[in-house]
């Protein structure tokens, strides 16, 4: 499933990244065609509750930012 907005050069590298952190793992199969998969590792999974820590910030927070952003952009005017 592509990733809406996210050129496929950055995700790699992005993904090279991570596996070269530690936080996850790539594994390659030799089908036809060539198919891969990645997967965290338990230091990836710690990244767990404080990313969901983030949603909910924000998902309690959207309004607030979103009135920020256009008031911000109202004084820019």
């Amino acid at each position: 499933m592509p990733l809406a907005g996210v050129a496929a050069k950055v995700l790699a590298e992005s993904l090279r990244s991570m596996e070269q952190d530690g936080a996850v793992v790539r594994t390659e199969y030799a089908e036809n065609p060539p198919r891969v998969e990645y997967a965290l590792t338990p230091l990836g999974r710690t990244l767990l509750g404080p990313m969901d820590a983030m949603f909910d910030w924000s998902r309690e927070n959207l309004g607030s930012l979103l009135a920020a952003r256009l008031e911000y952009e109202r004084a820019e005017r």
